[in-house]
């Protein structure tokens, strides 16, 4: 770790290149601003892609729940049997060198600080290669770390034996060829894990908190519009947001449909207790596993944020009617958080992060020159 790195002044600082963040560096880039000279966007990936270059083979393009198109740009065809991670990888890579963003990798950002230091808001703090260190003093902040860092596994009584992973730590079905899993969780993850294991031949149970919501009318702009106000009423009470799935429903398609008529898509319930062997559920039963595998979503990654006090007792983070700007740190813009969650809501939230950015760092400037 350097001990005193060079401090690097910037406009405006993009954490994180996914597609909130990259949408955010593409429109600060149309208003007038230059990566490496007046705006910097980091990403502590290896690789471009953003939380998709984590993503399992088995995952393949055709199996992808939705991916909008960056902003001026188009994914173009892709082979429905490749994996999706290279499908984004790909993509990602060129769209970051056709606007020619810059993209500093891996640079993991450590901290972001309030600072009073001229034209600057923030101090933010990235770790890099080989113990290296950069520190920035910034104007403004758009954070666009998304959730893949923070897996959720939920609490129960007791203490289970065998092996536990989260979504991400999967890698192949064929791995578990042999063992009995439990998948738990109520998300498309989840079915698509059950359906996996399924197709190699292992034996999975399933098990979801409450029934499975499956949707049985089509996901068009009006119910996704409704189910962003809903999530925009939490955020903007500071409360945490709920999940994808406790606000859109499972969508059906004639695989998973299949799949419900065969009992392979069929929850178990609710768990109880986890013992040494295997885990009681709610209805009295018990189940020998070998596996656990939690699918039980993610919370946002916002660790490099907390000396800023951002959040509610709650849980959350108070959010503006803009739906990015956070009250208690203005300048500081939440991309892929709440409502633009969806790839589609990460791509309008990232041009209207890049405005009030924009807007932000100018208001400063001028109540600093009127002193």
């Amino acid at each position: 770790m350097d001990v005193n790195p060079p401090v690097r002044h910037r406009r405006v600082v993009v954490i994180g290149a996914g597609q909130a963040g990259l949408s955010a560096a593409y429109f600060l880039v149309r208003a007038g601003l230059t990566p490496g000279v007046d705006m910097e966007v980091l990403d502590a990936n290896p690789t471009p892609g953003g939380a998709w270059s984590h993503r399992w083979d088995a995952l393949t393009f055709d199996h992808v729940n939705g991916l909008h198109d960056l902003p001026d740009s188009a994914i173009g065809p892709a082979d429905p049997a490749e994996p999706a991670r290279e499908v984004v990888k790909r993509y990602y890579g060129r769209y970051e060198n056709e606007k020619s963003l810059k993209v500093q990798r891996p640079w993991r950002v450590r901290s972001v600080e309030t600072v009073d230091d001229g034209d600057a808001r923030f101090r933010v703090t990235a770790d890099g290669p080989d113990g290296a260190t950069r520190v920035y003093l910034a104007g403004a902040v758009v954070s666009g770390t998304g959730t893949w860092d923070r897996p959720y596994v939920p609490w129960y009584p007791g203490r289970f034996g065998g092996r536990q992973l989260t979504t991400r730590d999967f890698t192949t079905p064929t791995d578990f060829v042999g063992r009995r899993v439990l998948v738990v969780g109520g998300g498309i993850s989840a079915i698509q894990f059950v359906m996996l294991f399924d197709e190699s031949g292992v034996d999975t149970l399933w098990s979801t908190r409450t029934p499975p919501r499956w949707r049985d009318c089509p996901f068009d702009t009006n119910a996704g519009r409704e189910v962003e106000m809903r999530v925009a009423a939490r955020t903007r009470a500071g409360l945490r947001p709920r999940s994808v799935v406790a606000e859109t429903g499972l969508p059906t398609s004639p695989a998973v449909l299949d799949a419900i008529d065969r009992g392979v898509l069929v929850s178990r319930g609710p768990v109880r207790a986890l013992t040494d062997d295997g885990v009681d559920f709610a209805d009295g039963t018990h189940e020998r596993v070998d596996v656990i595998l939690w699918a039980t979503g993610f919370r946002a990654s916002l660790g490099h944020l907390a000396p800023l006090g951002i959040r509610e007792r709650t849980g959350g983070v108070l959010m503006a009617d803009d739906d990015v700007s956070v009250v208690k740190a203005p300048g500081l813009f939440l991309v892929g958080y709440g409502r633009s969650a969806s790839t589609l809501g990460a791509t309008r939230a990232g041009r209207r992060a890049a405005r009030e950015a924009m807007l932000a760092t100018e208001r400063r400037d001028r109540a600093i020159s009127s002193r």
